[in-house]
């Protein structure tokens, strides 16, 4: 028992160090962000909240149908709501109806409101859309932000291990008295220093991989860590393209573009909506409703006497003939309430009709209305030239960051592949003593720099060259690092 508990323990802390050293590829962390960014989950809920008007607008539609019914207690002087009397008394009275309400005509208005709920949401997955493009550029932008430093510091410790290597050659020759003991504490100052940037450039990559975690909503950044991998700029033929052609291919794709043309329909149909308010709307009705009392009724009574059943009232003047009538008498008695479902059968009625609306004034409501709204088609339009602009703006932007980075990148390659050469003849030259260790440590220097300022220029290169590429249609999903 105890040895099946040890193994479970072993398989339980096995399993927690493997899910607290994951380490996260590109693809995963765009994946999470855009199942956990709070940005993404506010679209989706504008989203959501776009299918309930489009539920409501369909709605508009339907008949409308309610059911009202009430039970009250009078006490006092009140009608009979049954006999009609005004009576001293305390009283139940019990009512219940339903109406159904047909809207018939009402300027096209529910049509309209189910046009632009069709349209409003259109404009909310445009929205959607564009801030998961966003937030996929803002997760790349971190990871490999993450992982320039990473390489930084891989560099600075290959360089460093060749600074501890010639620092033990140095030592022995040092040592022998072919070299003077200068040298030995050039390097050691050397040595030093790239320690110093060593441990500059790790906190450069802690505090990376913290702003990562931030975005992707992950607060343990003690374990948190992206997988070690290496990209190489991709193949793209993406600044072969004009500008121009690469705006044009933009304003038919970028969602940008396609929020601003929908705020332009929306404010369009909103002015349509406004005038459907000048036409005369029409509606029908039709209600049921029936009432119950729980109070005494007062019912009129005849009496026929069984022993005198006929009278004489009078004669007739020409023949003398006695005239014979009941013998009868009459007069009031209080009964109980007559049962409940009774009197709903005997109180109920019905009640139907149109009924038409003809606006004629109402304090320039209606028309100030329309005048708002089409002011706000006009703001509509000018946000869309404005975004138009700003596209334009963006894309020439984008254009000249990649191509310079481009060339930057071309000439940090050029710039290695000449301090590589120049470091090797100066420790060349070292090595049999035709050089001090101050400029050998100088050579070394400008070849970390040069591979440092490589490292940033390709990363650089890569994310402004996926920018242009957005720009142009090509879907973030669809872009390989």
């Amino acid at each position: 028992m105890k040895n099946s508990i040890l193994i479970l323990l072993l398989l339980c802390v096995g399993f927690s160090a493997s899910a607290q050293n994951k380490k996260w590829t590109l693809r995963e962390c765009i994946e999470y962000a855009l199942d956990n960014n709070i940005s993404i989950k506010q679209s989706q809920l504008d989203l959501e909240a776009s299918e309930i008007d489009k539920s409501d607008a369909i709605g508009n539609y339907l008949p409308s149908i309610n059911a009202q019914a009430s039970n009250s207690w009078n006490t006092g002087l009140t009608q009979n709501v049954t006999t009609g009397v005004l009576q001293n008394q305390t009283t139940r009275n019990f009512s219940a109806g339903v109406t159904l309400g047909v809207n018939i005509f009402n300027g096209l208005n529910n049509l309209r409101q189910y046009q632009r709920a069709k349209m409003a949401r259109i404009a909310s997955m445009y929205s959607l859309e564009k801030m998961e493009d966003d937030i996929m550029l803002f997760v790349a932008n971190a990871y490999l932000d993450v992982l320039v430093n990473k390489e930084t510091v891989k560099v600075l410790k290959e360089q460093n291990q060749v600074t501890q290597e010639q620092y033990k050659r140095t030592q022995d020759l040092v040592d022998a008295g072919s070299l003077p003991r200068g040298d030995l504490l050039e390097i050691k100052a050397t040595n030093a220093d790239e320690r110093q940037q060593i441990i500059v450039a790790e906190n450069s990559v802690r505090i990376a991989l913290i702003n990562l975690a931030q975005l992707l909503l992950i607060d343990d950044y003690k374990n948190f860590d992206i997988v070690d991998e290496t990209y190489d700029v991709p193949i793209s033929d993406i600044l072969q393209k004009s500008p121009e052609e690469i705006i044009e291919n933009a304003k038919d794709e970028r969602y940008e573009i396609k929020i601003a043309e929908s705020n332009v329909e929306l404010a369009e149909k909103d002015v349509q909506i406004a005038k459907s308010n000048y036409l005369p709307s029409i509606s029908g009705f039709f209600n049921y409703n029936t009432r119950e009392s729980g109070s005494r009724r007062v019912e009129q009574f005849t009496t026929i006497d069984e022993e005198n059943p006929t009278q004489v009232i009078g004669q007739v003047a020409a023949t003398g003939q006695d005239v014979i009538s009941d013998n009868f008498s009459s007069g009031f008695r209080t009964l109980p309430p007559r049962p409940f479902i009774d009197q709903l059968w005997l109180n109920d009625g019905i009640s139907y009709g149109l009924q038409l609306n003809v606006p004629i004034l109402n304090g320039f409501s209606t028309r100030n209305s329309v005048r708002r709204n089409e002011i706000n088609v006009q703001r509509a339009e000018y946000q869309l030239e404005q975004a138009r602009l700003d596209l334009e703006s963006n894309v020439y932007q984008a254009y000249v960051d990649a191509q310079g980075a481009a060339e930057a990148y071309q000439a940090a390659e050029v710039a290695v592949e000449s301090q590589q050469l120049a470091y090797d003849y100066s420790q060349e030259r070292y090595d049999v003593g035709l050089t001090n260790a101050f400029d050998f440590s100088q050579s070394k220097f400008r070849l970390s720099n040069a591979q440092s300022q490589l490292i940033r220029s390709k990363y650089d290169y890569i994310f402004k060259l996926k920018v242009l590429e957005l720009y142009f249609g090509i879907e973030p999903e669809d872009i390989k690092l």
